[in-house]
């Protein structure tokens, strides 16, 4: 009995620690009352399986400890899943949009990197995105930078999803992106 809850802890911690998750913000809330000023602490935290799977949560308590457990548990409650290109980049560029927040993001080739800043940097890490370029525009408030980049995410398409959509068949898909980026080339030269 004891050896069989032994191994289902050793399951459940495995299975903990294949889930990445990053603390993109802690923020100290002050709220003043009779006796002076009551400090809180709210975490933003975003967890991803290194994979595809990313999910972010908040979480509000009077320790730090207690704020970021909560952020996480509900960062694991709303996890989806993302498309990517060879399970490094993403499949095509995308915009997205939260409030002032906004974000350019950009599939790139093998070796370039992580090239975005803060809470973008940390969503990347997390999904198991190797090489992208990403650029935000507008407030640098975590909370709208982390809602718009998932937005741009969300609304990613894989090339299955598209050939399935247009009744075609997945290479041709990906055959018209390939021409589609050469001929996008030759008009570049041409001007």
């Amino acid at each position: 009995m004891a050896q069989e809850s032994h191994d289902r802890n050793q399951h459940q911690d495995r299975e903990g620690s294949e889930m990445i998750d990053r603390l993109v913000s802690i923020n100290r809330v002050a709220k003043t009352v009779k006796g002076g000023r009551r400090f809180t602490f709210a975490a933003l935290v975003v967890v991803g399986d290194g994979k595809g799977k990313i999910g972010y949560g908040t979480g509000k308590a009077k320790e730090v400890q207690d704020a970021v457990k909560k952020a996480t548990e509900g960062a694991k409650k709303t996890m989806i899943r993302i498309p990517l290109r060879e399970s490094r980049t993403l499949h095509h560029d995308v915009k997205g949009r939260f409030g002032a927040g906004r974000v350019v993001m950009r599939s790139a080739p093998a070796g370039t990197g992580i090239i975005a800043g803060g809470p973008m940097r940390a969503i990347f890490e997390a999904l198991g995105v190797h090489d992208v370029v990403a650029k935000s525009t507008g407030t640098s408030n975590p909370h709208n930078m982390v809602k718009a980049t998932f937005a741009a995410l969300k609304s990613m398409n894989s090339p299955r999803l598209v050939a399935t959509r247009r009744t075609m068949k997945v290479g041709e898909v990906v055959e018209r992106r390939e021409t589609g980026a050469k001929s996008a080339g030759v008009h570049n030269e041409a001007e």
